[in-house]
């Protein structure tokens, strides 16, 4: 967390140490999960999920799990620029993660900026799953 925006969400956003320990380890294992076999993914979300992908909503872990694979690009390589994150006094132990970034998709030129919400809600088995997630692009 040096403010040069690779990392940011400690004391100023109200993010605790521990937060921050599992936001950045959620999103660095999310974008790699992402970028190397999209199909996992759906094992992050539970059966109450919600995910708006540019606007288009689905909701539960399997269904989210289709749209992610049904994306109309195989390859692509995120390039995690910020992560912020806040505790969610709704889900107590509940994160709040915003991240930004640029994505990279094969045979494209240029990067696409991205901004994408998490919000990470404690499991019975002490880990977290996804309870919503945001993504949008960002143009302009």
């Amino acid at each position: 967390m040096d403010g040069q925006g690779k990392e940011g969400g400690n004391g100023a956003g109200g993010g605790s140490d521990h937060g921050n320990v599992v936001a950045r380890a959620f999103v660095e294992y999310y974008y790699h999960t992402f970028d190397t076999n999209r199909a996992a993914l759906a094992a992050l979300y539970g059966h109450s999920s919600m995910l708006s992908f540019e606007g288009d909503r689905v909701a539960g872990a399997e269904e989210i799990g289709r749209k992610l694979a049904g994306l109309p690009f195989e390859q692509c390589r995120h390039v995690v620029c910020t992560v912020d994150c806040q505790p969610t006094p709704s889900f107590p132990g509940g994160i709040l993660v915003f991240v930004s970034g640029n994505l990279q998709l094969a045979g494209e030129e240029h990067q696409l900026r991205f901004s994408q919400m998490f919000q990470l809600v404690p499991n019975v088995q002490g880990s977290f799953f996804v309870q919503n997630d945001i993504f949008r692009l960002n143009y302009g």
